[in-house]
């Protein structure tokens, strides 16, 4: 009896900076669905959630997340959806805006043309306390 593998959902992702979107696997960072766009000078760090280059806030939408640097991320900044896009994977169509060091090559005027324990996350639009 052959095992199957489940298969790997792909959702919208779209960066509200520059009206981009791209699809980004269930199994891949919003980082590495990203750097698939092809566009030169989309900076990366460590990939790992320590350097703290790709803090995005996420806009709208699901997503699931690993730890990252209290140091570039803090607890509050979590709970409103201010994540590292290295540590996160979508859960469904979502949208974002690059807030961290990577926002000037993100948003730059021609833009347009193994897993570890994870925690799933709803778009922080609906909480008071989260500062839009």
């Amino acid at each position: 009896m052959a095992m199957s593998t489940p298969a790997t959902a792909r959702f919208a992702v779209r960066i509200e900076d520059t009206g981009e979107t791209y699809r980004c696997a269930d199994t891949r960072s919003l980082l590495e669905g990203m750097e698939a766009l092809g566009r030169k000078g989309i900076p990366v760090g460590c990939r790992n959630g320590g350097c703290g280059v790709c803090k995005v806030q996420i806009r709208d939408g699901r997503y699931a997340s690993r730890v990252m640097s209290r140091d570039h991320v803090s607890e509050e900044d979590e709970r409103c959806g201010r994540v590292l896009a290295c540590r996160v994977r979508p859960c469904s169509d979502l949208s974002l805006s690059v807030i961290g060091l990577m926002r000037k090559s993100v948003c730059r005027s021609d833009a347009g043309s193994g897993r570890a324990a994870e925690s799933p996350h709803e778009h922080p639009a609906a909480r008071p306390d989260c500062p839009r």
